[in-house]
């Protein structure tokens, strides 16, 4: 696959096949992060890969998020949100947080934030050509303070950008785009 066709043919996966992901695929995919470009090669980023204990108690978490969402006093559906919330964290085979080390120089932080979507967008790429499918999560957990402390997460020296639910895909959606043609200005 030509890396034109990788681009054109990843899809954001919502629903993933139960088969683990094998750690040496998901180190693979995320050494290809590490090539992203970076002004002044600052490289912002790192990654951790969520698994076993720690997972269990993120989705725990989740769920504590996925409640006070619910904005109700109702056992029932409080207990219904709980339980909406477990099964949808826990159908992601893999999980992959990505961290942005924060800058206290606004353009710098800007630059280094943009390096890190950059590394992500590999990461994505590197892992459909693998045949791995992605989520790009942006929820409430990525400022969460409980999560931040699980997963060692200093607030006041980093952030948590991603949240990448990680998996072979179950479906693979359909997706049209506006062609550049539509979007694109030549100035002479």
């Amino acid at each position: 696959m030509t890396v034109f066709e990788t681009i054109r043919n990843r899809r954001t996966i919502y629903e993933f096949k139960p088969d683990p992901v094998p750690n040496e695929t998901i180190a693979r995919i995320l050494e290809s992060a590490v090539w992203a470009p970076n002004h002044k090669l600052t490289e912002p980023w790192r990654f951790i890969v969520i698994s076993g204990r720690v997972r269990e108690k993120l989705a725990a978490v989740y769920c504590r998020i996925q409640r006070e969402k619910t904005r109700s006093d109702d056992p029932e559906v409080l207990e219904t949100a709980t339980r909406k919330g477990y099964a949808k964290f826990m159908s992601k085979p893999a999980l992959v947080a990505v961290i942005c080390r924060k800058d206290p120089e606004p353009f710098r932080a800007r630059e280094d934030y943009a390096a890190a979507c950059c590394a992500i967008q590999n990461i994505s790429l590197s892992a459909w050509e693998q045949g791995v499918g992605m989520q790009w999560s942006t929820s409430a957990i990525l400022t969460d303070a409980e999560a931040l402390d699980l997963l060692r997460i200093d607030p006041e020296t980093e952030e948590m950008i991603a949240l990448l639910y990680t998996g072979f895909p179950a479906l693979i959606p359909e997706q049209k785009r506006i062609p550049a043609t539509e979007r694109t200005a030549w100035l002479d």
